[in-house]
């Protein structure tokens, strides 16, 4: 996590409406020189004042054309680090991108560190000598990590797009004149592992949970523990997962399906991928924000939903879902809310904008040059080779 200066006091005496109606004046100030993105996981009070919203990738290419439409100088991105570095990534250098608290960071992100992710590729060219790994990383990941990704002929994914860059990654990706390759999944182990077992793989749980105790094809690197399992289980197995994983999206469990289908028997559960595979397992649909979006936008009128994602993304479409006659609930009654994301809040975005208006940049988040080169090319792999449509992975 990075450090956040302490804004001045006044912003947070202000009142709600107060603070609004500054910002609303900062904006119209500023103009086209001001462009502010929200993601979905924001809440309301700030989501309000975004031009452009929507999940982290879909905001930043976004955000590049209409940066360059609008000639904007000033990216104002409400989300978290790892976010607003894609932004810089995918900008020219005349637009600054800027992060309203330092401290919004994401843990998944933290939990892959360069060092880490170097030492474990390190290690797997020793425990699988001559046998090509094309890494992949979920978007949800450092600058650093991109990079390192880039620079080892790999590509980035969304939780969209995963299973495709998992087929061209296996097909050998870059190179696949040189026959199929094993992949070394970033960050998130349960995206990684559900994309794998969509694509018909025997994972791990696949194998618990028949009583198999053979090798599985998929198989953990926690860097904690120098990857932690045995050498034939990395030789045998066709992807490597991360031990990454989603604080919001582990919170929802098997018994919260169980749960969910026992009070409505008639209801559809869908799911977000970074869940655990079995909650996914037991889900009727699972897929990336931007897809769980538009399946609730076309569900069946006097239909009843269970949602498993974070809570300011389901409380707001809960609510216009109503409007047609649908219930959207949350599988969970626990706090599964993005704390990080949280941090982002109207007085910190004021305190933002009042010291553009008058002439400071504060929160600059810029990815070094070099790194930025690598990362991009692990970004345009992925926008060259595979679709950017919100599928699902399971349903």
């Amino acid at each position: 996590m990075l450090w956040q200066p302490k804004i001045p006091d006044h912003y947070l005496a202000d009142d709600s409406a107060t603070i609004a109606a500054q910002i609303l004046s900062r904006r119209e100030e500023l103009g086209d020189r001001l462009l502010i993105l929200g993601h979905h996981y924001q809440q309301d009070d700030v989501l309000r004042h975004a031009d452009l919203t929507g999940d982290s990738l879909k905001l930043s290419r976004m955000a590049a054309e209409e940066a360059a439409r609008r000639g904007t100088e000033f990216i104002v991105f409400c989300g978290v680090h790892f976010m607003a570095e894609t932004a810089d990534i995918l900008t020219p250098p005349s637009v600054q991108v800027l992060l309203p608290d330092l401290s919004a960071g994401c843990s998944m992100a933290d939990m892959a560190q360069w060092d880490d992710v170097n030492d474990c590729w390190d290690a797997l060219q020793s425990i699988m000598p001559g046998e090509r790994i094309v890494p992949i990383t979920y978007v949800n990941s450092s600058a650093a990590v991109k990079a390192f990704v880039g620079m080892q002929g790999g590509a980035c994914c969304t939780s969209s797009n995963a299973g495709a860059v998992f087929d061209w990654a296996r097909a050998g990706g870059e190179s696949p004149q040189d026959g199929p390759a094993r992949i070394l999944f970033l960050p998130d182990q349960h995206l990684g592992r559900n994309t794998a077992h969509a694509r018909g793989l025997r994972t791990e749980v696949d194998m618990a949970r028949d009583g198999d105790s053979g090798l599985a094809e998929t198989v953990l690197w926690d860097p904690r523990k120098d990857g932690g399992g045995e050498e034939d289980a990395y030789r045998a197995a066709e992807v490597v997962l991360w031990a990454g994983h989603c604080s919001v999206h582990r919170l929802f469990r098997p018994e919260h399906v169980a749960a969910a289908r026992a009070e409505h028997p008639d209801c559809t559960v869908i799911v977000h991928p970074e869940c655990s595979q079995e909650v996914v397992d037991l889900a009727d649909l699972a897929g990336s924000t931007e897809y769980i979006i538009d399946v609730l936008e076309r569900a069946e009128p006097g239909s009843r939903w269970f949602v498993g994602t974070e809570v300011h993304l389901v409380t707001r479409v809960a609510k216009a879902m109503a409007q047609r006659n649908v219930e959207v609930r949350m599988l969970s009654d626990c706090q599964c809310l993005c704390t990080t994301m949280y941090r982002i809040d109207q007085p910190h975005l004021l305190w933002t904008l009042d010291n553009l208006a008058e002439g400071r940049v504060v929160n600059r988040v810029e990815v070094h040059a070099d790194a930025a080169a690598h990362a991009r090319a692990a970004l345009e792999r992925m926008l060259a080779n595979v679709p950017l449509a919100p599928v699902a992975v399971k349903g």
